[in-house]
């Protein structure tokens, strides 16, 4: 069986109040995409790589991060669109006629074996899965002046990560109809590939445990608690 990672670092990062996208900021001396790229190349049933970037940053990460740090599963480096499903949409196409595809956002550096593992396991046994950890924090939904309204069960609420998983087919069936959808001009609120699976398709998509150090870099903040985790490693 073919497995296909897709490594999206498309996204700018505006909240990181930088001038270089967030993705190729250093934790260690090494680039925040190094990380998962390595996480992929290391792991054994991982065949190959499709990165997926912005349109001006296709020639650099060829060079400086494939070439210079010699990543030899990253077979295509393919460029993203406008929103984040475009891109996704876009490595899929690039990662062809695989049995799974493993969809990551490059800007998450502390990706494991052991997350891996686990979605390997989850997607073999469910066909979707979507790594998470259950939240810590008491959540409240507020309505449109900001007063609460209701306190759901914190026992039932995971906060979402990546990789998320899918049968190959499954997933570019998923994201053929959500792009025939959008061309017909219809409005679908997705902000990640499981909600996509889930409106899609009858297909329910299983809730695997992630790691709390599993954080997606956004702000400064997490830059530097990135760091503190680079150095526990």
């Amino acid at each position: 069986m073919k497995s296909v990672a897709i490594v999206l670092a498309a996204g700018r990062g505006s909240r990181m109040n930088s001038d270089v996208a967030k993705q190729y900021l250093l934790i260690k001396g090494k680039p925040v995409i190094w990380y998962s790229l390595t996480a992929f190349e290391r792991c054994p049933f991982i065949d190959e790589i499709v990165l997926v970037t912005g349109s001006e940053e296709i020639g650099y990460c060829q060079k400086e991060i494939v070439e210079k740090y010699g990543f030899r599963k990253v077979k295509q480096v393919v460029e993203g669109g406008r929103e984040r499903y475009h891109s996704v949409y876009q490595g899929i196409l690039a990662a062809g006629n695989c049995d799974y595809i493993y969809i990551h956002d490059g800007a998450r550096p502390f990706l494991s074996g052991e997350i891996l593992e686990r979605a390997r396991e989850s997607v073999y046994a469910n066909r979707a899965c979507v790594v998470g950890m259950p939240v810590k924090d008491t959540i409240k939904l507020s309505d449109e002046e900001d007063f609460c309204v209701e306190t759901p069960d914190r026992s039932r609420l995971w906060q979402i990560q990546t990789p998320q998983v899918f049968e190959g087919a499954l997933i570019r069936r998923a994201y053929a109809k959500l792009m025939e959808a959008l061309g017909r001009g219809e409005t679908v609120p997705v902000t990640d590939d499981a909600m996509v699976v889930e409106q899609m398709t009858d297909v329910k998509v299983k809730l695997t445990r992630g790691d709390y150090r599993n954080i997606k870099i956004t702000t400064p903040e997490d830059l530097k608690l990135a760091e503190l985790f680079a150095e526990e490693a």
